[in-house]
């Protein structure tokens, strides 16, 4: 594997860092951080990528994508994460606009491609249901065929901002005979459809982010069906695949270890920086390393994703170490904030006098983040899959 970047590439870097300069996300990025307009912030940011012809890095040139090699798709990740640019809602064009180019026909393809691309149409994932989260295949969430509808009946969970959604793609049960990952079709359900109703579900953050989707009776054509009745178990997959390489998110975390390293100097402990304490050396130098091998996994995958192999058990691999180096740099930044960790947003003035602006916000991180090695599949269903696919057990 070759990580030197050719006079192409360097060429690429620097429009990157010239987009970013004249782009100005930091306004969008403001937005963003607000929940009341938080949906606005993320609009305008990719409508804006939408113009400059960035928004779809790996899809297709012929389906409105930027076309770039995985290489370059590497180096704009990172070129972001160190522009503290917002990233994209990965629903629709990471998720299902794949799925929907790789496998739906043409007419699903110029009915949804386009407004996934602009960022008219807002997607949300119907997947995991209150009985079947990392076990998927359990699901229950049924579609019975109705002349040239079908009829959905069930609930989803966890859907991560459903109630911003025009559009959710769901795997929902045709067959209930056979192997539970046989009869599972893939579903793409109009959000304003009689008999949908969405039940909020704030998190242990205090962020209005998930929720339960119901569905009574609620009519679906035909024609929503992406690919063949009962093969939507081999649609998700693929999907899945493409999700836990995301999660890993190295290069958020390597912005987030810098980040770490600036705080530890700044904070003091029996007269001197933090950074220079021993044991918290120790364990930052061992979160650095871990990233640093994990980085060179991804690159690895990303070679193998440019030779037109699909990233498989390695994805599993990624999901697990990226996720858990996210919750290392989690409890290692609200063990530096101390006491000051524990402090409600009314109190950050307090904090802010004191130093410690940082604590209300490790906090939130430590708490969230504690469901990165669930939401995706579970890392105990990731090590069951390394086991059969790689181990051969």
């Amino acid at each position: 594997m070759d990580t030197t970047l050719s006079t192409t590439d360097l060429e690429f870097r620097d429009d990157v860092r010239a987009f970013f300069a004249k782009a100005a996300p930091e306004k969008s990025q403001q937005l963003i951080n607000n929940p009341d307009t938080y949906k606005q912030g993320v609009i305008q940011w990719q409508k804006q990528l939408f113009e400059q012809g960035w928004v779809a890095p790996f899809w297709p040139r012929e389906y409105g994508g930027a076309g770039w090699t995985v290489t370059q798709s590497y180096i704009y990740e990172c070129e972001r994460v160190t522009a503290n640019a917002p990233d994209v809602v990965p629903f629709g064009l990471k998720m299902v606009g794949p799925v929907i180019y790789t496998y739906g026909n043409d007419e699903q393809k110029a009915r949804f491609l386009p407004g996934i691309l602009n960022g008219n149409d807002w997607w949300c994932q119907g997947y995991s249901e209150p009985g079947a989260g990392s076990d998927l295949a359990a699901l229950k969430t049924r579609a019975d065929r109705d002349g040239d509808d079908y009829i959905v009946n069930g609930s989803k969970i966890w859907t991560t901002y459903a109630q911003y959604a025009d559009w959710i793609f769901c795997l929902v049960r045709t067959d209930h005979s056979g192997r539970p990952q046989q009869g599972i079709s893939f579903l793409l359900i109009d959000m304003k459809t009689p008999g949908i109703t969405i039940s909020p579900i704030r998190s242990i953050n205090g962020v209005h982010s998930l929720n339960e989707v119901h569905f009574d009776n609620v009519r679906v054509p035909l024609a929503n069906r992406i690919g063949e009745e009962g093969q939507g178990w081999t649609y998700a997959k693929s999907l899945l695949a493409h999700e836990r390489t995301v999660i890993a998110r190295v290069a958020d975390s390597k912005s987030r270890l810098d980040r770490l390293r600036e705080l530890a100097t700044r904070e003091r402990q029996g007269g001197r920086p933090m950074i220079e304490d021993e044991a918290f050396r120790a364990r930052f130098t061992a979160i650095k390393v871990d990233l640093m091998a994990l980085e060179y996994m991804e690159l690895r995958v990303l070679a193998a994703m440019a030779n037109n192999q699909s990233p498989g058990a390695e994805s599993s691999l990624l999901k697990i170490r990226g996720t858990e180096i996210q919750q290392a740099l989690h409890e290692l930044t609200i063990e530096l904030a101390g006491v000051y960790g524990g402090m409600i947003a009314g109190d950050s003035a307090t904090a802010a006098d004191l130093g410690h602006d940082f604590g209300d916000q490790a906090r939130k991180d430590f708490m969230y983040g504690r469901a990165s090695t669930i939401f995706g599949g579970s890392n105990e269903i990731q090590k069951n899959i390394i086991a059969k696919r790689v181990l051969g057990l």
